[in-house]
């Protein structure tokens, strides 16, 4: 499937994801397609009031997108566009460190110390569930166990994740698609093709088991199944160790 060809309105937005406002947008677009051009012809070419115009260029000069010549009317002038990619950049970055700077600096701030915290937890899509399996496989000390019914819940980060681990952990990966254990081939990773009969029942998803402490649950649905997972998963809490122990009674029943 080929990209959509791009439009004004959706410049807008994207520029709205950088930091601009509908107004900024319009009028930096508008000075790209003028060059150079006063507020009145900005006002001629956009649906932005001419007197809404003059602040947005304001804004724009001091983003560094546009240059303002103090002539008699005033004229606006945008930069050249991989100088403004550059600047837009660079701001979204710097954003981007200020917020994450400040979430590191309070993380768990006000956390709770108590037994009541929430020990089960959910996510939902498989991009996201490919990430909570990945954190979850690097934290592994002693043994992972991961079960996966086919090749569609199965990524090359996940793959080489896997056998990055540490040499040692013990690892398990069991799978009915036989092309799943043939990527592990190289590996010592354990690897075992289970059957039909002894797949667990109903829509199950990916199961990851990773030392005695930490657990993780998909099921599936839809047509498409590998887009409509959602997962349960724990971390040092006794239902994590309820699912970890049916998984190694599932386990020895699959190997016997």
């Amino acid at each position: 499937m080929t990209d959509s060809p791009p439009t004004q309105s959706g410049a807008i937005d994207a520029l709205g994801q950088l930091g601009l406002s509908k107004y900024e947008a319009t009028v930096f677009i508008a000075l790209q397609q003028l060059e150079t051009g006063s507020a009145s012809e900005v006002d001629r070419i956009t649906d932005v009031p001419r007197s809404q115009v003059y602040g947005a260029a304001e804004r724009l000069s001091e983003l560094g997108l546009i240059d303002i010549q103090q002539s008699n009317p005033i004229q606006y002038r945008a930069i050249g566009l991989e100088t403004a990619r550059k600047r837009l950049r660079k701001r979204l970055e710097e954003q981007e460190r200020l917020a994450f700077d400040y979430l590191q600096a309070v993380q768990g701030e006000h956390a709770a110390t108590n037994e009541t915290q929430v020990g089960v937890w959910t996510v939902t899509g498989k991009g996201p569930i490919d990430d909570r399996i990945i954190d979850l496989i690097t934290r592994a000390d002693d043994r992972i166990l991961f079960g996966v019914p086919d090749q569609a819940l199965v990524n090359d980060v996940l793959v080489e994740t896997l056998t990055a681990v540490s040499e040692d952990v013990q690892v398990t990966v069991l799978s009915e698609d036989v092309s799943v254990c043939e990527q592990f081939a190289v590996s010592s990773i354990d690897t075992h093709v289970v059957t039909e009969q002894t797949m667990i029942e109903g829509p199950c998803g990916r199961v990851l088991a990773v030392d005695d402490e930490t657990v993780l649950l998909s099921t599936l649905g839809g047509s498409a199944r590998a887009n409509h997972e959602a997962a349960i998963w724990s971390d040092g809490t006794s239902v994590a160790a309820i699912f970890i122990g049916l998984l190694d009674d599932w386990v020895e029943q699959c190997l016997q």
